[in-house]
C-alpha cells in the first residue's frame, strides 16, 4: 500500500519539480485548472503531489505523469540522443491556482 501522507523536505521538493512547461498547449490547460511541469525521472506521483503542495501552497487533486523519450539527433556528424524527460500534469482542486509568474529555484 502506498503512503499518501509521505512527508518530503523542501530541498527534495525543489529537486522533484524542475521547471514549469510554458507552451501554448499547457497554457490552454490552465483554464481547466491543470498545470504542467518537468519533474525528476525518479519521482513518483505521490512525491510530485506533495512537492507541488509544499512549494505553491495549493491543494492537488490528481497527478498524471509521462516519460518523454529523447529524440535521435545528429550533431557534427555524430549521432546521439537527447535526454529522456518526465512530464507531470497536475490537476488542482477548485479555487486553487498557481501564479504563472512564480519561479522555481
Amino acid at each position: 500500500m502506498k503512503n499518501k501522507n509521505l512527508k518530503i523536505s523542501l530541498d527534495r521538493a525543489y529537486d522533484v519539480v524542475k521547471k514549469p512547461i510554458t507552451t501554448e498547449k499547457s497554457t490552454n490547460l490552465q483554464q481547466f485548472n491543470q498545470y504542467s511541469f518537468i519533474v525528476s525521472k525518479n519521482s513518483n506521483s505521490i512525491e510530485i503531489k506533495n512537492a507541488i503542495e509544499m512549494i505553491f501552497k495549493v491543494k492537488v487533486n490528481k497527478v498524471n505523469t509521462s516519460i518523454l523519450r529523447g529524440k535521435g539527433k545528429t550533431f557534427k556528424g555524430q549521432y546521439g540522443f537527447r535526454k529522456d524527460t518526465k512530464k507531470a500534469i497536475v490537476t488542482l482542486d477548485e479555487g486553487n491556482t498557481i501564479d504563472s509568474s512564480l519561479e522555481i529555484k
